[in-house]
């Protein structure tokens, strides 16, 4: 894992920590009015270390966005907000919210709102869900944006809530919409693989772990998966399996790419009939991608391609791998 990705897993001591301190230079700010805008400034760069280190605490937003108020700053204050609901998924209504409001009379109250129906911890928020709400929950899990590494995990700790309270349709079709957007999620992938595989679906989780290896060839897990396979069939007459088809590694990397495609759309571009050589079509839209940023989407098509025996794309498939 590297440093970036480390930084954006929850370290809620460090959070916890810094959100103490935090609060300690509020009091003194409030002790001390000839200090208190020193102590202010001290505070508000400790709650945003309270937020970096752990953006699942909903304390620690709420201590930076009260200190933002205290400090009569709102346009950081809206800031705040907005990089809560880049958290959530950059839901449209959410974000709908912060225009043309004035943040220092209602920005409190709208991330109070947002911890009511969207609440960071997966245990209250999955005891507020009926089947009602979690057939909603599953339509507009669809629609996010899940390219944020926070939000990927955010919304991973509430899929595998759904899954452990047996839900395993429902994780299993929208995990997927996670995995599209963050492809270097191998956590995710690898309890997707587990599931597949405690449910018989040996082409499914073959294709999990193979991912897995792909992104992290240290991690031999499609490799122990085929020792597991092949020692339960030991034994047995049955033709030894050497991994699903073709067809089925095409389809589920084309559904994969095609999931990425959710977030935004990158146009293609024709390209006029000139008297110059040719550009290939799959070339230039991989070009287009990894330009645009889309080194999902990128990533799942130049795979596909390579999977279907287009050597040349195996460059562009390790060159957007890199970029996840």
């Amino acid at each position: 894992m590297d440093s970036a990705s480390i930084l954006q897993h929850p370290r809620r001591n460090l959070g916890s920590r810094h959100r103490s301190q935090a609060d300690r230079f509020v009091k003194l700010a409030k002790k001390d009015p000839e200090r208190k805008d020193e102590n202010l400034a001290w505070a508000e760069q400790n709650a945003q270390q309270a937020v970096l280190y752990d953006f699942t605490d909903e304390r620690n937003w709420r201590c930076l966005a009260e200190i933002k108020h205290m400090r009569q700053d709102g346009e950081g204050l809206s800031l705040v907000l907005e990089d809560l609901f880049v958290v959530l998924g950059r839901d449209p209504n959410q974000l709908g919210q912060l225009k043309g409001v004035n943040h220092m009379e209602v920005g409190l109250e709208l991330l109070e709102a947002a911890f009511i129906t969207d609440s960071l911890e997966p245990e209250i928020w999955f005891n507020k869900m009926d089947s009602d709400s979690l057939d909603n929950f599953a339509i507009r899990c669809k629609s996010l944006d899940f390219t944020d590494q926070r939000a990927n995990i955010v919304y991973g700790r509430r899929l595998e809530r759904i899954r452990n309270a047996g839900h395993e349709e429902i994780f299993i079709e929208l995990v997927h919409h996670l995995l599209a957007h963050r492809p270097a999620n191998h956590e995710l992938w690898m309890e997707l693989g587990r599931l597949h595989e405690r449910r018989g679906e040996v082409d499914q989780a073959w294709l999990c772990y193979d991912h897995v290896q792909q992104i992290r060839p240290t991690e031999p897990v499609r490799d122990l998966f085929l020792a597991r396979l092949k020692g339960a069939m030991d034994g047995e007459e049955s033709i030894p399996w050497s991994g699903p088809s073709l067809e089925t590694r095409a389809d589920f990397l084309s559904r994969m790419q095609n999931l990425s495609q959710t977030v935004s759309v990158v146009p293609v571009e024709e390209n006029e009939e000139l008297e110059e050589e040719p550009v290939d079509a799959d070339l230039k839209r991989l070009q287009d991608l990894i330009e645009a940023g889309e080194v999902a989407e990128a990533f799942f098509m130049a795979r596909s391609l390579f999977t279907s025996g287009e050597s040349w794309a195996e460059e562009w498939m390790l060159k957007a791998q890199s970029m996840l």
